[in-house]
C-alpha cells in the first residue's frame, strides 16, 4: 500500500499546488486537476503516484481532513447575469460563485468578504454569500482591511475586554503603590523611535563599585501590564488570542487596548508608573555580577528619541546636550555600560549581523511618498543591549528558580545547512570552514574576515539563511545567535504576550508561589509543523553557540508542559503572521508605487539568485523584483548551487547575491504582490577578463530570449516564489544530488 501523507495545501495562482507537508520532508506536487476540489490551506491525506525526472514527487488527493474557517477576500463582479467574486489571493485558484440574495448590499467592483455555503468539487465551483464589504480597491488603508482578514488576525476587541479596560482607573493610585519599591525620585528615561506611542522600557545607569573593580548598576524597568491584565479575565483573553501587537504603516493594531497600551501602561513621561525592574551590576568586562528582581512605581524623567540621544553623545556641547543638560551625564553613563556589554557580547562571539531595515513613508491618501532605511545609531544599540541583559537576567531566573516559563530558543544550523555553507564558503576559496559542531562565534569571525571583501554582502547574505528561526517553548536549548545559555523575552508585555507570561512568572517566584496557566485553546492543526519542531526540544541539556552545558532542568508534570507547549507554540504561530501579514501590506504598497514607475531605469543589486532568475533590490527605493532568466539575453545560464549564482555559458557572465546591475521596471502585479524587472545591460564588468580580452559583449544578442534548463513543469511555479522559497529549494537540490534528505527551514 502506499505511503499516505498529511499536510497543507499550497495553491498556486497558475491552478495547480504543492502539498506542505506536516513532516518537513519536500513538498508534495499537485497537479490543476487534483487542485478542483480542494482549496487553499485545506488540510488533505495525499497519496504519492509518480515522481518526476529530477525525483520530486507528484500526489493525489485522497482525503480532506479539514477545511479551515476562512474568509475569502476579493472584489465582486457581474459576469453574463452571475455574480462571482474573483479572490485577491490568487492562490486559491477559483472564482466564488454568488447566489442571487446572497450579495447584501456590495456593489460590483467593491472588495467584499465572502463566506462559504459549499466546498468545491471536481465539477463545480465554490459558492458564498458576501459576508462583509470593505468598500473600493483604492479607498485609503484597504490593503491594511484585507492583509487582517486575509491572514485572520484579530482586529476588534471582545465586549468583555472593553468593558474592563472601561473600568480601570486613568492614573496610578496609592493602593496600587503598595509592596512597591519607590524609584519616582531615580531618574529613569525612556528611550524610543520618533513615531512610538507605548512604552514599555526605561532605563538608568550609575557608576558602582563590583567588589573592588569598577562597575556599573544597570536598572532597565518594564511596564508592569500583570498588575492590570489577570490571568483569565476579558483583556487577557483577547491579548492571548492575539499574541502580539502587528505593525503596518500608519496603523498599529494592538494587542491590548489603547487604554491600556498608550495610557496606564505606558511609561509615559511625567506620571507615575508601576513597573517590573531588572537591577543589574555590570563588570567593567560587561558582565552581570548580580541582578534582582521587584516591583516599583517610577516616574519617568524624560522622553527620548534615539536620534536625540545619537547627538548627545556624539556632541556633548551640542544644541541637544544642551537642552537636557541635566540628563547628559546619565546618557553617558548609559553610554559606559553598553560598550562594556559590547566587549562582553565580541568575548561570547554572538552574532552581529548589519541588515538595512527600511520604513514606508505614506501621505495622507496612503500612497507611498518614499521609502527610507532605518539606520540604526549608537543610541539604538545601546537599548538594545540593555534589553538583551534584562532579558537574559529573565531567563536565569526562571531557570534557577525551577519554575515552568517561555524560553526564546534558537538552534543551531541543521545538518543540511551546515554542509550547504560548508560547499559555499569552499567554492569561494575561502578557508573558513565550519566544524562539526559549530560555534556562534565562528559565524562572526567568517562575517569579520571578509566585511571588506566585494562580495561581502552575499556572503554576510549566506551566513544569515544558514540560521534558523528563534521559537518560544518551555524546553530550554539556548540561544544560538546572541550565543546564550537560556533567554526569554521580558522587555515587551505591552506588545508580546510571551514577555507578560514571563512577567507573571517572575512574580510568582517572588511571591514563593507557583504560576499556573489558564485553560487556553488548544492550537489547531495549522500549527502541526511547528508542534514537531518544539519536539525536538525536550533533551535536558541547553546547546548555544553550537556547545552543550548542563542547566538545571526545570522539572514539569505532563500536562503543565502541554500547556506551556501550547501556549509557546501559540505564540510563535501568531507571531509568524503578524510579520506574514506585515509583509503582505508593504508588497502591496510597495506594487502600487511602482506601478507609476513603469519603463523607468534604476540601478540595483542583487539579493538572491535562483534557477529561474534574479531578485534585485533597486537602490535608494529598497524595492524589490525579479528579473527572470529570459530576460537575461541570449544564451543558456546555469544556476550553480554552491556559489548561489547564475552563469552564461557563452560569455561566462556571472550574476550573484551582491552584483550590481542596471534594470527597466516591465512589469507590476498588484494582486500577485509581484515586480518584474528587464535587465537593460549586463555589464562587461561581470564577464571573465579572458572573454573581454576577445572583445565580446555582455549586450544581449538579438537572437531571441535567454534559455535556461530547470524541469519546465515547475518553472512557472518556480518564478512566483519568493527568494527565501527560492533559496530552500536550490538548497534541496544540493542535497538531493549528495544523497541527503531535505529539511524545511524555519525563522530565526
Amino acid at each position: 500500500m502506499l505511503e499516505e501523507i498529511e499536510g497543507s495545501v499550497q495553491g498556486h495562482r497558475d491552478g495547480h499546488g504543492f502539498l506542505i507537508r506536516d513532516d518537513g520532508e519536500s513538498d508534495v506536487y499537485l497537479p490543476a486537476n487534483e487542485m478542483r476540489a480542494v482549496l487553499h490551506k485545506d488540510r488533505v491525506k495525499v497519496r504519492v503516484v509518480r515522481f518526476d525526472r529530477k525525483g520530486r514527487p507528484e500526489g493525489r488527493v485522497v482525503e480532506i481532513v479539514e477545511r479551515p474557517e476562512q474568509p475569502i477576500i476579493g472584489r465582486l463582479l457581474q459576469e453574463g447575469g452571475l455574480w462571482l467574486v474573483a479572490p485577491e489571493d490568487k492562490r486559491y485558484g477559483q472564482d466564488v460563485l454568488i447566489p442571487k440574495g446572497a450579495t447584501g448590499s456590495a456593489k460590483p467592483g467593491q472588495v467584499v468578504v465572502v463566506e462559504l455555503t459549499e466546498p468545491p468539487a471536481l465539477y463545480g465551483q465554490p459558492v458564498g454569500r458576501v459576508k462583509e464589504v470593505l468598500g473600493e480597491i483604492d479607498d485609503p488603508g484597504m490593503e491594511i482591511e484585507i492583509a487582517v482578514r486575509k491572514y485572520s488576525v484579530p482586529h476588534e476587541f471582545s465586549p468583555a475586554c472593553l468593558d474592563q479596560a472601561k473600568g480601570l482607573p486613568d492614573k496610578v493610585r496609592a493602593q496600587d503603590r503598595k509592596g512597591r519599591i519607590d524609584l519616582r525620585d531615580v531618574p529613569l528615561v525612556t528611550i524610543d523611535g520618533e513615531d512610538a506611542r507605548d512604552f514599555d522600557d526605561a532605563v538608568y545607569c550609575e557608576p558602582a563599585k563590583v567588589g573592588r573593580t569598577k562597575g556599573w548598576r544597570l536598572l532597565v524597568a518594564i511596564a508592569d501590564v500583570s498588575h492590570y491584565v489577570q490571568t483569565g479575565s476579558g483583556i487577557d483573553i483577547d491579548a492571548y488570542d492575539r499574541a502580539t501587537s502587528v505593525y503596518f504603516p500608519r496603523r498599529v493594531i494592538p494587542m491590548l487596548p489603547e487604554k491600556l497600551s498608550n495610557g496606564l501602561c505606558s511609561l509615559n513621561p511625567d506620571v507615575d508608573r508601576l513597573c517590573m525592574v531588572c537591577d543589574m551590576l555590570v563588570t567593567a568586562k560587561g558582565d552581570v555580577r548580580a541582578y534582582q528582581f521587584y516591583p516599583a512605581v517610577m516616574h519617568s524623567h524624560a522622553r527620548f528619541t534615539y536620534t536625540e540621544v545619537a547627538a548627545i553623545l556624539a556632541n556633548t556641547r551640542g544644541p541637544e546636550a544642551l537642552r537636557r543638560k541635566e540628563r547628559v551625564q546619565d546618557l553617558l553613563n548609559l553610554h559606559d555600560v553598553y560598550r562594556a556589554l559590547l566587549a562582553s557580547r565580541a568575548v561570547r562571539g554572538a552574532v552581529d549581523f548589519e541588515t538595512t531595515e527600511t520604513q514606508i513613508v505614506c501621505d495622507d491618501s496612503g500612497r507611498i511618498e518614499k521609502i527610507v532605511p532605518r539606520v540604526r545609531n549608537e543610541a539604538h544599540r545601546l537599548i538594545e543591549e540593555a534589553m538583551l541583559a534584562a532579558n537574559v537576567c529573565s531567563a536565569d531566573f526562571i531557570q534557577q528558580s525551577q519554575h515552568p516559563g517561555l524560553f526564546r530558543v534558537h538552534e543551531g544550523p541543521t545538518a543540511e545547512k551546515k554542509d550547504i555553507l560548508r560547499n559555499y564558503l569552499k567554492a569561494l576559496g575561502l578557508n573558513m570552514g565550519l566544524s562539526d559542531d559549530p560555534h556562534t562565534s565562528e559565524f562572526q569571525k567568517i562575517a569579520q574576515a571578509t566585511k571588506d571583501r566585494p562580495d561581502a554582502q552575499q556572503i554576510h547574505t549566506m551566513l544569515l539563511r544558514s540560521m534558523q528561526q528563534a521559537i518560544y517553548t518551555p524546553m530550554n536549548s539556548g540561544h544560538f545567535g546572541l550565543a546564550y545559555e537560556a533567554y526569554t523575552h521580558f522587555t515587551s508585555p505591552i506588545r508580546r504576550y510571551p514577555d507578560l507570561l514571563v512577567h507573571r512568572v517572575i512574580k510568582s517566584i517572588l511571591e514563593g508561589r507557583k504560576y499556573e496557566l489558564p485553560s487556553l485553546p488548544t492550537p489547531g492543526e495549522a500549527y502541526a509543523k511547528l508542534a514537531k519542531r518544539l519536539q525536538k526540544n525536550k533533551a535536558g541539556a541547553s546547546v548555544v553557540g553550537g556547545r552543550s552545558s548542563k542547566l538545571p532542568k526545570v522539572k514539569m508534570s505532563f500536562a503543565e508542559q502541554q500547556a506551556w507547549e501550547a501556549a509557546g507554540l501559540h505564540c510563535s504561530a501568531n507571531e509568524r503572521r503578524a510579520d506574514e501579514a506585515s509583509r503582505d501590506v508593504e508588497a502591496w504598497l510597495k506594487c502600487k508605487y511602482m506601478r507609476e514607475h513603469l519603463g523607468e531605469e534604476y540601478s540595483g543589486v542583487v539579493t538572491s539568485a535562483t534557477s529561474f532568475g534574479l531578485f534585485v533590490t533597486l537602490d535608494n527605493l529598497y524595492v524589490e523584483g525579479l528579473v527572470h532568466i529570459t530576460e537575461l539575453g541570449g544564451e543558456y545560464f546555469r544556476f550553480d548551487e554552491l556559489r548561489q549564482e547564475l552563469r552564461g555559458e557563452r560569455t561566462g557572465i556571472r550574476y550573484a547575491i551582491g552584483t550590481r546591475v542596471q534594470i527597466q521596471v516591465s512589469r507590476v502585479d498588484l494582486d500577485g504582490r509581484k515586480i518584474d524587472f528587464r535587465l537593460v545591460r549586463p555589464g562587461e564588468d561581470l564577464m571573465p577578463r579572458a572573454m573581454r580580452d576577445k572583445g565580446v559583449t555582455g549586450d544581449a544578442p538579438s537572437r531571441g530570449p535567454s534559455k535556461a534548463r530547470p524541469d519546465k513543469r515547475m518553472a512557472a511555479a518556480e518564478r512566483q516564489r519568493s527568494p527565501i522559497q527560492a533559496l530552500k529549494a536550490s538548497v534541496k537540490k544540493a542535497v538531493a544530488k549528495k544523497g541527503g534528505k531535505s529539511a524545511r527551514k524555519s525563522r530565526r
